[in-house]
């Protein structure tokens, strides 16, 4: 074989086998295609069970509707007494006894001293007949009262009943807080609604307030007060808190009741 017929040979001999070499190669790189998965990998989705990182973050809580504010601690002043709301026990004030023997809580004894110096002032005659009882003494004015009904033929139930509106059972009194007087004209000093056409009334119905007294059981209020009209009875409740009740018109109940404070009004008793 002649040299160049040798170089052709070896030329085509090398190229077959680089033609077999790259079948080959091919051959190996598809059978690792079809074995070998995809490895496309997915994330599982969390099961219905499971709680992903965004359900487990709290959610901000959702404010709920405002309650009521609490009802205000009601002062030692505004102590509220009647038929619905009894003393829970019997009131024992430091008391100071008038010229008179009568007696009254030492709290409001300069302000009442001041409001009848300024009432003669004017050349009027007022007369305190009632301040501070006790529970003895309220007991047998109740019971005087009853008395009083039973003798007119009334059963004792009706008799309570109605005395209960002219003297109050006892425990439901404000005499017994030391806070509440009974002021009459000296020319005058039946306890009934004449009491209101003395010159004494006219002037303390419309100057007690700015001493600190209110007239307690005013006309047209005996429902909620729970307590006939007594146009000589006045409670001390203080100067401002006075002031307050006198220019809004209303009794202690309704203004308790405007303000918020605490134990105005029983789920029994009536709706200032």
């Amino acid at each position: 074989m002649t040299p160049r017929k040798q170089r052709r040979y070896r030329r085509r001999r090398k190229t077959a086998w680089s033609l077999w070499a790259t079948i080959l190669v091919l051959a190996v790189v598809l059978l690792v295609l079809l074995i070998l998965p995809r490895s496309e990998e997915k994330k599982p989705p969390a099961s219905s069970g499971s709680l992903g990182a965004d359900e487990l973050t709290p959610s901000p809580a959702v404010p709920s509707a405002l309650e009521p504010s609490p009802p205000r601690e009601t002062p030692w002043n505004l102590t509220l007494v009647n038929t619905w709301r009894p003393l829970a026990e019997e009131a024992e004030p430091e008391t100071v006894t008038l010229t008179n023997g009568l007696k009254v809580d030492e709290r409001c004894y300069e302000d009442l001293q001041e409001m009848m110096d300024a009432c003669r002032a004017e050349g009027l005659t007022p007369v305190i007949c009632s301040a501070y009882r006790d529970r003895e003494t309220q007991e047998r004015l109740f019971e005087k009262e009853v008395k009083r009904w039973l003798d007119k033929g009334w059963s004792q139930e009706d008799a309570e009943t109605e005395a209960g509106t002219v003297v109050a059972v006892p425990g439901t009194s404000e005499h017994e807080l030391g806070l509440a007087i009974d002021i009459v004209d000296i020319k005058n000093q039946l306890l009934d609604e004449s009491q209101e056409r003395t010159a004494v009334q006219q002037w303390l119905m419309a100057h007690s307030w700015e001493y600190g007294f209110i007239l307690r059981y005013p006309t047209d209020n005996s429902e909620v007060t729970g307590i006939i009209y007594e146009p000589w009875h006045y409670r001390y409740v203080g100067r401002e808190e006075a002031e307050r009740i006198y220019t809004a018109d209303l009794c202690l109940e309704e203004y308790l009741a405007r303000e918020g404070y605490a134990s105005t009004v029983s789920d029994s008793g009536p709706k200032p």
